[in-house]
């Protein structure tokens, strides 16, 4: 042996290692995302008869009914909404389609909720719209019939309004990916323009509508602000209500296996649709089809069509919340405000660091050893995005509660000293409920930058002596910083439009943005619920303008 192999054995020794140390802590993390699920099947199935049996006689079938209703109508709105949009701006061309084309993705900025809190103000029986209504014709409360903001109907519009950009976009690069030659053989044999819309480009594109769809179900199951507000009756309020307001945590744990028993089956839909898309364009490219230029009255209605989402879902609930916040007292420059902010930012910054750093290990190490077991690591990792809030808190709940109590009674009889909840009610088991509901979020936009570094440049990285994690920390990180950004902005933000699993796990007197503004707009103070959310939608446009400017390069 040459003396310089004997001088590379401890390099060889420590390359050796550090796969191990990323496969464990890859291992460790998918753990933690399981650790939710599995808490929760485990109290649901040792809640008792009693209980299920209970629920089934009272609460159940509404909570049910409504849910899946919420789910009939989001999927038909935002596919109507999206599919439409989405052709009109990419197959034809109208004054101001360049711009809407853009603009229809705004809406994505905002929450759910928030949309809510505007719309009551300006819709509510005293709001200014029915208020002028009587003013005018001198009806009475009870002399007229005004749709009611305050139902499943209003939800499920308010939920249309800020997912529907789902879709549109899966649809959008789903359709000027395709080739024109299908379409124009279509026409040539004489269909129409929406018959060969109906037949070719609908059904070529139906994967990619589908996932789209599928992500806004997924968000309507998981959304707690916009029906608890609204007094909707579905199993994410029963969650929290049976949690809090009746303090029975079988009941709460038996809801949130139902729900995520619908979520998982979702999420199994959803990569089923990823994977078809796969198989749609084969060989190469094809020239994408002309738009068509409309005139006259068609790109009148064309450009009404798609104004009337981002009038709605964007424009004029911010002209509504800026009119609400200056009429309220809400000073953001008070200690308290600031206290809000603080928490939030806190919340964000560290949940984005832990989440982005879970999203590198899992997605690096699948890179070096693309194996079964890793991929298994991968999609479980991936599974929190289909798992509502309020169903992740339970699950984190549960366990490390016991946890707590086991141990603080252990130390009481041995050592006469109360230990008290170390875990439960902290910052970091918050944290940690964050990562599992976002870290699929991250893991994409890491993956997506790390498909562009050739594999070439890891052989030669090991050419030069450098082990995994040199690689790591000298090739992949500078290269995809641009990714990691994304990443980083995408969960900082989904952190701080989150309600569900704060409202049920943060620390006693750590108040958000979206738990103060739940607050308020729970005790019908509008005007004051309109300061919070304003804030929490100005650092919503952060990632919405990096994806219009993708938008933009790619129109």
């Amino acid at each position: 042996m040459t003396e310089t192999q004997i001088a590379d054995i401890p390099r060889q020794r420590k390359r050796r290692k550090a796969p191990l140390a990323l496969a464990a802590v890859s291992y460790a993390i998918a753990a933690a995302c399981l650790l939710p699920m599995v808490a929760v099947a485990l109290a649901a199935l040792t809640g008792g008869t009693e209980t299920v049996s209970h629920l089934m006689q009272t609460v159940l079938p509404r909570y049910a009914g409504i849910t899946l209703l919420l789910v009939v109508l989001v999927a038909t709105g935002t596919f109507m909404i999206g599919v439409g949009a989405a052709w009109l701006v990419t197959m034809t061309r109208f004054p101001g389609s360049r711009l809407l084309e853009i603009a229809l993705v705004l809406p994505l900025a905002f929450p759910a909720y928030v949309l809510a809190y505007a719309y009551t103000f300006v819709l509510d029986h005293p709001g200014i719209v029915q208020a002028t209504l009587r003013d005018v014709t001198g009806w009475g409360p009870r002399d007229y019939w005004f749709p009611e903001i305050r139902s499943p109907g209003g939800a499920a519009l308010m939920l249309i309004l800020v997912l529907y950009p789902y879709v549109y976009l899966l649809a959008r690069a789903a359709f000027m990916q395709q080739s024109a030659t299908a379409f124009l053989a279509a026409r040539a044999l004489g269909s129409s323009a929406w018959s060969a819309f109906w037949r070719v480009s609908l059904p070529t594109a139906r994967p990619a509508i589908a996932g789209g769809v599928l992500l806004a179900v997924m968000e309507t199951i998981a959304d707690f602000g916009t029906v608890a507000y609204f007094g909707v009756q579905t199993f994410a309020t029963g969650i929290y209500t049976s949690w809090f307001s009746m303090a029975d945590r079988a009941a709460a744990a038996q809801l949130a296996l139902c729900l995520l028993s619908f979520a998982l089956f979702l999420a199994v839909l959803e990569r089923v649709q990823r994977g078809r898309a796969k198989y749609h364009q084969s060989g190469r490219r094809h020239s994408g089809l002309p738009p068509a230029k409309l005139t006259g009255w068609r790109a009148g209605l064309a450009f009404s069509l798609c104004s009337v989402p981002v009038l709605l879902g964007f424009v004029l609930p911010v002209v509504i919340l800026v009119s609400m916040g200056l009429e309220s007292e809400q000073n953001l420059l008070s200690r308290r405000y600031i206290g809000f902010i603080r928490n939030s930012l806190t919340l964000a910054g560290t949940a984005a660091v832990v989440t982005l750093t879970a999203a590198v290990c899992i997605g690096f190490y699948q890179r070096l050893n693309p194996g079964r077991a890793p991929a298994w690591a991968g999609y479980i990792a991936r599974l929190g995005y289909a798992v509502p809030g309020g169903v992740i808190a339970v699950g984190l709940i549960v366990p490390f509660a016991a946890f707590d109590n086991s141990l603080d009674a252990w130390m009481r009889e041995t050592f006469d000293i109360s230990t008290g909840l170390l875990v439960t009610g902290s910052i970091w088991l918050l944290v940690g409920a964050y990562m599992v509901r976002f870290l699929a979020a991250a893991l994409s936009a890491y993956e997506g930058g790390q498909a562009t570094v050739h594999a070439n440049m890891d052989a030669a990285a090991r050419s030069l002596g450098q082990g995994p994690l040199g690689t790591l920390r000298r090739i992949h990180l500078p290269l995809l910083t641009p990714s990691l950004l994304t990443a980083l902005l995408i969960v900082f933000v989904d952190v701080m439009k989150e309600l569900p699993a704060t409202l049920i796990m943060r620390p006693f007197n750590f108040d958000t943005l979206a738990v103060q503004a739940y607050r308020l707009a729970a005790d019908e103070r509008l005007e004051g619920a309109a300061v919070p959310s304003l804030v929490i939608l100005a650092v919503g446009l952060l990632p919405v303008i990096l994806i219009c400017r993708q938008v933009g390069k790619r129109g």
